[in-house]
């Protein structure tokens, strides 16, 4: 029997405030599943006209899959939020895109016709699982060549795009960093982060409970001068900073998706329809450009150019990542289409769950922008790979 492609809409979305990671961080004793069914709860409780067993799927990304992160997490959250255990759930792991991977995979399977309803997002907990704990690479990637020794250190295929972009300079980069600190601060005092947030539940063991109620790591204080003189950890006199890049971070997002008609059927608000994504791979060694190519093939398959988009949320892994992608479509360090309210730079980046992170914010964006008509949230992957979701506003004031 035929199947037919049905539209599929992004209804709502939360996450955690996100915290610093280690052991004076906002989530040093609170678990990783906590964190993740703290925002499946919040969703369901937003959303009231959804019947919980008409969830679908639950699909949740974490890089790290072992620990707290574990069993399986789309099904074990599934299950200790309160969903009907005729719920399914999944994990899945695309490293820094598993969010944005839960939300196409999950998506594509609505479009199908498998799923009505799903709830895609992601945790990272990297106070408790720091990147890379427990993998076992293959010698043969080294041995064989097959990629060069710098692609498993992160900050390491940073400065090589440095190299490979000689006229992104570290002060241009510190300059960006600047930028998104300062639109982080901007979007907090106008109130335009807070709506996102979850009020989460603390543990410490010395301070007893407490509430975590908005993101740790921004620092609005943040100036040229104190970014000038920091350490370059991955190069001596290289370009890449804690200044500049995102940190080590803990948090977790989810996100309500459906068909359109079913959405309208249960009484839920379309905020903007997924119209297509691509992912695609470069070098590891410069995983950075990464977003790039996956953005080039979305664009050419839509007969459309980066005139067509209005927003762009791009994940800020380090400055100089989006830089050469703002230099490769060339487009200015300062266009205001570019991240109004900041990054990761500034938020921080749990990993798995910055894609619907993004989502969130374009999301927010386009209710207040109804003149914009499709957005773009993008980021770069580790191991090589790139990911761009393309995006319309539902309320878009051209459909009127």
């Amino acid at each position: 029997m035929p199947r037919t492609a049905r539209d599929v809409v992004f209804v709502d979305g939360v996450r955690t405030p996100f915290g610093k990671a280690g052991p004076k961080g906002l989530y040093a004793e609170t678990r990783a599943d906590d964190l993740v069914v703290r925002a499946i709860r919040e969703l369901l409780r937003r959303n009231p006209s959804l019947p919980p067993e008409r969830v679908d799927e639950v699909a949740i990304a974490a890089t790290t899959q072992t620990g707290d992160q574990g069993l399986t997490i789309g099904r074990s959250a599934a299950v200790l939020a309160g969903l009907p255990k005729s719920v399914p759930g999944y994990a899945i792991d695309r490293m820094c895109a598993g969010a944005m991977t839960a939300v196409t995979t999950s998506g594509a399977g609505i479009s199908f016709g498998s799923y009505d309803v799903v709830i895609a997002g992601g945790v990272e907990h990297m106070g408790r699982h720091p990147m890379g704990e427990g993998v076992d690479p293959n010698p043969r990637f080294l041995a064989d060549k097959l990629v060069d020794p710098s692609a498993l250190v992160m900050g390491s295929t940073a400065e090589n795009l440095h190299d490979r972009y000689p006229q992104i300079t570290k002060e241009r980069a510190d300059a960006y960093a600047v930028r998104s600190q300062r639109k982080v601060a901007a979007a907090y005092e106008a109130g335009k982060i807070q709506p996102d947030l979850v009020p989460t539940a603390v543990r410490s063991a010395e301070h007893g409970w407490g509430l975590a109620t908005a993101d740790e790591p921004p620092r609005p204080g943040t100036t040229l001068e104190s970014l000038a003189g920091l350490k370059t950890p991955f190069r001596v006199h290289g370009n890449v900073t804690a200044g500049n890049a995102a940190g080590l971070n803990d948090g977790a997002t989810a996100c309500l998706l459906a068909a359109e008609d079913v959405a309208r059927e249960l009484g839920l608000t379309p905020r903007m329809r997924l119209v297509d994504f691509s992912f695609a791979g470069v070098e590891p060694e410069v995983m950075g450009v990464g977003p790039v190519p996956a953005t080039e093939r979305l664009l050419a398959r839509n007969s459309m150019t980066m005139d067509d988009i209005g927003l762009i949320e791009i994940n800020e892994a380090f400055a100089v990542q989006v830089l050469a992608f703002l230099e490769h479509f060339k487009i200015a360090d300062d266009d205001p289409r570019v991240n109004p309210w900041g990054g990761a730079i500034a938020l921080g980046h749990p990993l798995a769950s910055s894609g619907v992170r993004l989502m969130n914010q374009l999301a927010r964006l386009f209710e207040e922008r109804t003149d914009v008509r499709y957005g773009l949230t993008t980021m770069c992957v580790g191991m090589g790979m790139g990911g761009t979701v393309l995006w319309e506003n539902a309320g878009w004031e051209g459909a009127k």
